[in-house]
């Protein structure tokens, strides 16, 4: 099917380009959206006469997004789950937790404006895109840590998820060690 594209979308075109996309996509997104036209002549015409209209409309959203940009990007959030002792979440951290935190902080968010394309399932920093208007993008810090002090440490930069491993070698000379300390013998038995 063919289509108008009424505003920028990423990955097929820009205002007022006429595109060729499945049927599927423009029934289910584009047009219930009000992304896109039918490409027919009524429509072509009807796109002439708004398209100083739909032009201003289009800056005015992405002054806004500009707005938010410039309070938005390079901030750091803070999600805490539960994880194992490889630093391996039991869960994971989805869009709709990352919109939750950024809206917790202070700038409205909805999950659909973030793009993640695998949810996050490790503890550490994370840098994840904001897409505030289809030509502005902020990106945020989301630190995903087991407890607020954990998230602290890692944000000052120490790594978490290694663990400390004791090996045989190690044991052993722990309890020779001991045992010079001590008179010798193992105890009373």
């Amino acid at each position: 099917m063919e289509v108008i594209l009424l505003e920028r979308v990423p990955k097929l075109g820009q205002m007022g380009e006429k595109v060729k996309v499945k049927d599927g996509f423009a029934r289910n997104f584009l047009l219930p959206r009000g992304k896109a036209l039918r490409a027919t002549e009524s429509n072509r015409k009807r796109f002439d006469d708004q398209r100083a209209q739909l032009e201003a409309r289009n800056l005015e959203l992405k002054a806004e997004a500009e707005k938010v940009h410039a309070t938005l990007d390079g901030q750091t959030y803070v999600i805490i789950r539960q994880a194992g002792e490889t630093g391996q979440l039991y869960g994971s951290v989805s869009t709709r937790d990352i919109a939750e935190a950024v809206t917790a902080g202070g700038v409205s968010v909805n999950r659909n404006q973030i793009p993640l394309t695998t949810p996050i399932k490790a503890i550490g920093l994370h840098a994840v895109l904001v897409q505030l208007h289809p030509e502005v993008e902020a990106t945020v810090t989301i630190n995903v840590a087991r407890s607020t002090q954990e998230a602290e440490r890692q944000f000052k930069g120490e790594e978490l998820s290694t663990r400390e491993e004791t090996s045989m070698d190690d044991l052993g000379l722990e309890i020779g060690a001991a045992l010079a300390e001590s008179d010798g013998s193992l105890g009373d038995r």
